[in-house]
């Protein structure tokens, strides 16, 4: 008549998820960073250097969530 625990009670189950949770915001607010620094590199840019390269100013949102979410 043994007995095991298979589930915690709180204890480091609450610490990991906490942890987690942090970690994720982190990690958003970096990506977001990525795409704003992205975002306003190609909006700094001229039409001319803009075509230059391929790009119409009408997608540079495209290409910046592209660039940091898909990539």
């Amino acid at each position: 008549m043994a007995y095991t625990a298979t589930t915690s009670h709180g204890g480091t189950n609450l610490i990991a998820r906490i942890a987690d949770f942090a970690a994720k915001v982190k990690e958003s607010y970096a990506l977001r960073a990525e795409y704003n620094r992205t975002y306003s590199e190609l909006q700094g840019l001229t039409d001319r250097e803009l075509n230059d390269i391929g790009v119409r100013r009408c997608d540079i949102k495209d290409i910046a969530r592209d660039h940091v979410y898909c990539a």
